[in-house]
């Protein structure tokens, strides 16, 4: 028999258990380091896509950044060598609710792994962010956002046409980070899709950060065999950027390409974007991004969006922030969006 438990009581739960060990970990200092952080972030807006007729008005949770709460700890095991985990949940202020939606996990959305971690890199295991999102937030001034970033709007967001199959966080999957050589470090994950006897379902992903003084360049693949979109029979996306910080303004651009195996459909995004400081406390930044989908039964769509935003830090662990956003689709009418956000990190 099966007892169903209310996913309110299920999410106080998973909070409770997640303060459980840190009171635990803390206890056990003198061999572990445990820290719990995260992010609260809100805003409000007025929203009106190129593909919509109305405009909606939001208090959503996330903005700039997508809320979540972590633990993360280390345990030394000498030589040089040590265990490592992260508990990460997104959640919504706007509501109370777990995760970023009803569709993720009640506990530990964002990231849930433990492994080794040494002289020759970490090697973990279990729920991961993609190194193809992380490296796509190093080379756009508006970061992860899945509301005012335009470059991520189009490649990850549904609602704007987004071009990459699969989620930002990966189940199920085996990591590993190099320790950086000549300012590079590498990332390759494997995740395992977990269907008996068919390995063809198992996803991969490979990512190349280089730092060099003012310069980041990245480049990054990945080849996504088992979301769940229809028709989906996989897709490899390839992604290059860069951030080249001059002082008086901080430029980005990005390069990006996907390919659906079966249905042929080819997209290729191209952004540019800047962050210009301003006050001391205060920076403009502005992205624009354009999307160019080529599929053999339909024809071809291009897509516009573009970020205006100022973003001021009231302090090191808050700021508020303005973003204006434009999105303009083929054969449709221009849409115009707006909001306001607060961001607080602990």
């Amino acid at each position: 028999m099966s007892i169903h438990i209310p996913k309110s009581k299920q999410w106080a739960a998973s909070t409770i258990a997640a303060a459980s060990v840190l009171a635990f970990a803390t206890n056990a200092a003198a061999q572990t380091s445990v820290q719990l952080y995260g992010l609260v972030g809100t805003y409000v807006a007025s929203i009106k896509r190129s593909d919509t007729v109305v405009r909606n008005s939001v208090v959503g949770s996330g903005g700039l950044t997508t809320s979540y709460f972590g633990l993360r700890g280390k345990d030394d095991l000498g030589g040089g060598l040590a265990s490592v985990f992260q508990l990460e949940n997104f959640f919504q202020p706007d509501t109370g609710g777990a995760g970023r939606s009803a569709k993720d996990p009640t506990a530990f959305s964002r990231s849930a792994w433990v492994g080794l971690q040494g002289d020759l890199g970490s090697l973990t295991l279990g729920r991961h962010t993609s190194p193809y999102y992380v490296a796509m937030q190093a080379v756009n001034p508006f970061q992860s956002s899945v509301v005012f970033s335009p470059l991520v709007l189009q490649s990850y967001v549904a609602t704007f046409g987004g071009t990459l199959i699969g989620d930002t966080v990966w189940d199920n999957a085996v990591q590993y980070l190099s320790p950086k050589v000549g300012g590079v470090t590498g990332m390759v994950i494997y995740g395992v899709g977990e269907v008996l006897g068919n390995t063809a379902v198992n996803n991969a992903g490979l990512s190349l950060n280089y730092t060099s003084g003012l310069l980041v360049a990245v480049l990054s693949a990945q080849n996504v065999r088992t979301a769940a979109v229809t028709p989906s029979t996989g897709q490899r996306a390839y992604q290059a950027g860069f951030s080249y910080d001059f002082g008086k303004a901080k430029l980005y651009g990005s390069a990006q390409g996907t390919d659906n195996a079966v249905t042929d459909i080819k997209t290729h995004t191209y952004q540019v974007g800047t962050s210009i400081p301003v006050t001391a406390a205060g920076a403009v930044l502005v992205s624009w991004a354009h999307t160019s989908t080529d599929n053999p039964k339909a024809a071809s769509v291009n897509r516009n969006t573009a970020a205006l935003g100022y973003d001021h830090f009231l302090s090191v662990r808050t700021d508020v922030y303005a973003t204006y956003l434009y999105d303009k689709t083929s054969n449709q009418a221009v849409g115009n969006s707006v909001g306001l956000g607060i961001r607080h990190r602990f």
